[in-house]
């Protein structure tokens, strides 16, 4: 059995800044880069060696959750094929559990797929087993929001262009991000736009129409609320730009923002209460969620 050592090793708790690795194409996360994503059976093959380790160890999947501060369901996620295992825990779960490396060397072994930078890949994790979101935009609306055809729009807009086939890969990837909205336990979602977003015709007329009904239908849905911040407001909390905040499972709270070559994903608490603050005082600058709704009925009366 490898010693276990006394102190917590911490793990994913730094801001993570990726430069000049994608350009915004609408709507956050837009899954352009140069690295993949990684095979999902050969995931599930680097999960069920992890889990063979740490059951050799001694471990169970708290304990091992708790030597690196990353929490139980993390680990089992991993060992599950569900999310990918890092680099960089590899190399420290190595180091504890005695593999001389094995899993390291799996890892870099892994065939790849799919055209996913690594860093988006770690936030599409969180975000798909995140127990809450709180997103605010003011170029584009939400990607958790937006209608096939409105990503189509959003993606055929890119500069460099797109070919047809890249930007469909791109399209079906958004579309399957919102099956979050299917689970068993949906998260908790607050969504705050811009006004100037809600009225832009994106796409085309048909689109605009169909987005709106869409965002209509889903401000009713339970756990879900959506807030318009209006034109013409003498104070506004977030002209920095569009953020995402997420509470994972852990209850570990992340943050998101983007500028048109760079990204970040942050833990850092200090940071990610600035952007809580934020986003507190845009909800309460924002119309209401009833009158959001009838700003909604009202645009689609017009049409």
């Amino acid at each position: 059995m490898a010693m276990m050592r006394q102190s917590a090793l911490p793990y994913g708790r730094s801001v993570r800044v990726r430069d000049g690795e994608r350009t915004r194409a609408g709507g956050e996360f837009d899954l352009m880069g140069t690295t993949t994503r990684r095979n999902a059976s050969a995931m599930k093959m680097v999960g069920a060696l992890l889990a063979l380790y740490r059951q050799a160890a001694g471990h169970t999947q708290r304990s091992l959750g708790e030597r690196f501060v990353i929490g139980e369901q993390q680990i089992a996620s991993i060992e599950q094929g569900r999310r990918p295992l890092k680099p960089d825990l590899a190399e420290q779960l190595d180091e504890l559990l005695g593999t001389k490396g094995a899993l390291s060397v799996a890892l870099s072994r892994m065939p790849e797929v799919d055209l996913v930078p690594l860093w988006a890949e770690e936030y599409l994790d969180r975000e798909r087993e995140a127990i809450a979101i709180s997103s605010y935009e003011n170029q584009v609306l939400p990607g958790l929001l937006q209608t096939e055809a409105y990503a189509r729009a959003v993606f055929r807009s890119r500069i460099p262009m797109l070919s047809e086939a890249k930007a469909e890969q791109h399209v079906a990837k958004r579309t399957e991000r919102q099956e979050i909205f299917h689970r068993e336990e949906p998260p908790i979602t607050c969504f705050v736009i811009w006004e100037a977003v809600l009225r832009d015709h994106l796409g085309g007329d048909q689109v605009y129409v169909a987005q709106l009904r869409h965002l209509r239908e889903h401000s009713e849905l339970p756990g879900l609320t959506l807030q318009v911040l209006p034109l013409g407001r003498t104070a506004h909390a977030a002209l920095d730009g569009p953020f995402v905040l997420l509470e994972t499972p852990e209850h570990q709270r992340l943050a998101y923002t983007e500028t048109q070559r760079g990204s970040q994903l942050i833990a850092d608490p200090d940071e990610v209460a600035i952007l809580t603050q934020r986003c507190a005082m845009l909800r309460s600058q924002a119309l209401n969620p009833e009158d959001t709704r009838d700003l909604l009925d009202r645009l689609l009366g017009d049409q």
